[in-house]
């Protein structure tokens, strides 16, 4: 995928994965984007490895993947956030 396709699906996966779970996380849009970015190559790392498939493109799949490693990192940055005196 191109680098500007990355940035577009890294900012909808974001406020997908914000969506669904909802509360104080810090950052606005480019923390948005870089967690959809980073969910994508988690969920496709994860999704790889499960005989699934990977983030390929823009389709619904690839989408589905890459919101669940973005759910998956918000959960550890709430797990880690919780844990601090």
């Amino acid at each position: 995928m191109g680098f500007l396709l990355w940035i577009v699906l890294g900012g909808v996966v974001g406020v997908i994965a914000k969506l669904i779970m909802p509360g104080k996380d810090p950052g606005g849009i480019f923390i948005t984007i870089l967690l959809g970015i980073a969910g994508a190559f988690l969920g496709g790392y994860i999704s790889t490895l499960l005989g699934f498939g990977s983030v390929t493109g823009f389709n619904l799949i690839s989408l589905v993947i890459a919101v669940g490693g973005a759910l998956i990192l918000l959960i550890i940055y709430r797990v880690i956030k919780g844990k601090k005196m």
